[in-house]
This record gives C-alpha cells, sequence and structure tokens, in this order.
C-alpha cells in the first residue's frame, strides 16, 4: 500500500488516506488500495467498525485526480465513473462492516463522495465540503448527484451542486450531512468512542441493519420487505440466541458474530 495506511486496535480499524502533499486527492491507485484494504478488513472477523480519515490537519479528501483524466474521451468518462462506483463507492456504502467519515478539513468533489458512501459521518470544525465539479464542465460521476439528494434533500442538493460552493461543517450538520462536528484535534477519538459502541453490539445484526436501510434507496427494491426478510434471518443467528439470552440471564451479551 503506497497510498493508504491501516491499523488496527480493539476490533476498530482506521484507513488513513495518506497523500499530503496532494491533499490526500484520489487516484486511480489509491482507489484501488481503498477496495482492497476495505474489502480485506470486511472479512477480517476481529474488525467491527472501520473509520476512514485522511492524513495530515487540511484535507480528508480535496478531490479526485484531475491530471489523470483531463483528457478523457466520453467512452473513457463513463468507464472512469463506472469502475469507481463499483470498486469503491458502491463498495463502501454496501460494505457488511460499518464504516464512518471522520471528516478532517477539505473534503470536496471524490473526496465528498467517499464520504458520503460511508455509513454516517463526523467532522472536525474546520471542515469544509462541497461538489465543485461543475467549475470543470463535468458533473459529479461517483454519486455525489445521487447521494447528497438524498441525505440534503433535492433543493440544496441542487443549490450546492449548480453553485460549486463549500459548505462549513456546522451547515453540513444543520443539512444532515455529518451528525457531529468536534474540534479537528478530538475527532479521531471521538469517531473511535462510536466506533466502540458499535463494536459492543452483534456485527451480524448491523449488516442485516445496513443491508435494510440501503434498500430503501435501491430502485425497484421494497425496502419494508427486505427488512421483513432481515429481521427473520436474524432469527437463525447465533448472535440472535445469545443477545436474547443475555437479556433474559441479565448480563451483558458476547456476540459471537455468527
Amino acid at each position: 500500500m503506497e497510498n493508504i495506511l491501516v491499523e488496527k486496535l480493539n476490533q476498530i480499524a482506521v484507513v488513513t488516506i495518506n497523500r499530503p502533499t496532494k491533499l490526500n486527492a484520489l487516484n486511480k491507485a489509491t482507489i484501488e488500495e481503498l477496495h482492497h484494504a476495505f474489502g480485506s478488513l470486511d472479512k477480517d472477523a476481529e474488525v467491527k467498525a472501520i473509520i476512514v480519515i485522511g492524513s495530515g490537519e487540511k484535507a480528508f479528501v480535496a478531490g479526485a485526480d484531475i491530471s489523470e483524466f483531463a483528457d478523457f474521451s466520453a467512452e473513457q468518462g463513463r468507464t472512469l465513473a463506472a469502475k469507481g462506483q463499483e470498486l469503491l463507492f458502491d463498495f463502501v456504502q454496501n460494505l457488511a462492516t460499518p464504516v464512518i467519515a471522520a471528516v478532517n478539513g477539505f473534503a470536496l468533489g471524490g473526496g465528498l463522495e467517499l464520504a458520503m458512501s460511508c455509513h454516517f459521518r463526523v467532522a472536525s470544525s474546520n471542515a469544509k465540503m462541497g461538489l465543485p465539479e461543475v467549475t470543470l464542465g463535468v458533473i459529479p460521476g461517483y454519486g455525489g448527484t445521487q447521494r447528497l439528494a438524498q441525505l440534503v434533500g433535492k433543493g440544496r442538493a441542487m443549490e450546492m451542486i449548480m453553485t460549486a460552493s463549500m459548505i462549513d461543517a456546522e451547515t453540513a450538520k444543520n443539512y444532515g450531512l455529518v451528525n457531529h462536528v468536534v474540534p479537528q484535534d478530538e475527532l479521531l477519538e471521538f469517531v473511535k468512542g462510536i466506533a466502540a459502541k458499535i463494536t459492543n453490539n452483534s456485527s451480524v445484526a448491523i449488516a442485516k441493519a445496513i443491508q435494510a436501510v440501503n434498500a430503501n434507496y435501491t430502485d425497484g427494491v421494497n425496502g419494508f420487505e427486505v427488512e421483513i426478510a432481515n429481521f427473520g434471518a436474524c432469527f437463525a443467528t447465533e448472535d440472535f440466541k445469545e443477545g436474547t439470552t443475555a437479556f433474559l440471564e441479565k448480563r451483558k451479551a458476547v456476540f459471537p458474530g455468527k
């Protein structure tokens, strides 16, 4: 891994995008590395939650690496967007392991799209977020037009995309784009605290809940039916047996993750 760092401790993995001289911009190599890292962590039974953050204090991810696609044709552009969504953005959204974005500094273009593909977001007080693609004569291509509208509503998404304006952390919180805003020097520990709460719960049930919530935003899928099916499936798991037994025995559950 040349562009990312991965640390694991107490069932929590921290994935750091480590291209500080490029403000952690996403190039093809970084997207590939993130795909492999998230895939590996998702298969690791010891990892119950993943945090993704940018290195340094300036940026989470300041965008995509424009130099890689400035001379692309229309077909190459379509392939770039499709491949990126397959490898990273859709991949993260549908990961069974919860992924939390710790947005430290700028999250622009592909950076905001990565943060939005995570299951939820926490921002540092100096964070700035936006989708400035129209200033380059292109639109967001990694799910930005879809996920931003889902998170903040159609009108606000239209305004942000059309004006290419950045919003600050408090505005993002008011919009529902991030869940919390904390001082930058407290960001990672704060997010680790949330992740630690997640690790106390059933990873099997959490994976089923992720599927059910995502189903509501998937065309042609009835989210209520997915919820009913996943609710029923939980009854056949060892986690359900442990959780209900622990409750009746008035003790803390120790979930096997099965």
